[in-house]
């Protein structure tokens, strides 16, 4: 991304807002704030945006309402805030198409950290691989299209869907630890975050396998990680 981002930052606190503003206008991003979702789908929708960082609890439409109706037209990359152990609520956001989530409260760096890994991986999607498709399978990966099919049929799936499907790919056969799949997928700032393996894992038995309850895709290996079966 070679202009500066631009950052729509949502919460009803004005504290938390003018703290991630200050915090990533220092660096240089471009921020727009929002105090509720329906402000933040009318910026969204007037202006293009790089990152939407969007807390959960909010009056009048909250995070998670606020995430669906984006995924509807858009893949920007989107970070939830949510409260400690709000387990449930990070799950539904990703469910519903959010790619990370940041727990409050929250330091410089792990904010700056996120945001720069998410940004990352949203441009990865826009890179021109070295080789044009990967095949396992029913199921054929271009990498120069960034789409899926399944028996010849297109597969909807969002940037990092994709991403982990392919490394899974590439790495046919093999038992790949959760370290290493976050690492290589999310970036090397992750590593311990094993719920989003369990969620997106989830969300690609739902879109690839025949019977997402036993896969004979995506397997699981107990305490390890996952290896991926032709």
């Amino acid at each position: 991304m070679s202009h500066t981002p631009t950052v729509l930052v949502v919460d009803d606190e004005k504290a938390l807002r003018d703290f991630v503003r200050r915090n990533l206008e220092v660096r240089n991003y471009h921020v727009v704030t929002a105090v509720n979702g329906l402000e933040a789908l009318s910026a969204f929708e007037t202006q293009p945006i790089d990152l939407v960082i969007l807390d959960i609890m909010m009056p009048n439409l909250n995070g998670l309402e606020t995430t669906r109706r984006i995924r509807q037209t858009s893949m920007v990359p989107i970070i939830i805030l949510t409260a400690l152990g709000d387990e449930s609520d990070k799950v539904k956001a990703f469910d519903l198409g959010a790619d990370d989530y940041l727990t409050k409260p929250f330091g410089t760096g792990e904010l700056l950290g996120r945001v720069k890994a998410v940004l990352r991986r949203a441009r990865w999607a826009e890179t021109v691989p070295e080789q044009e498709s990967i095949t396992c399978g029913e199921i054929v990966a271009d990498l120069a299209k960034h789409q899926v099919t399944l028996k010849g049929e297109p597969v909807e799936m969002t940037p990092t869907e994709f991403n982990l499907l392919v490394y899974l790919m590439k790495n046919s056969g093999k038992v790949l630890p959760h370290r290493m799949i976050l690492q290589h997928v999310w970036g090397p700032e992750y590593g311990e975050e094993a719920e989003y393996l369990r969620v997106y894992v989830g969300k690609l038995r739902q879109k690839i396998e025949a019977d997402p309850f036993h896969p004979t895709y995506i397997q699981t290996e107990r305490g390890i990680g996952y290896r991926f079966e032709q």
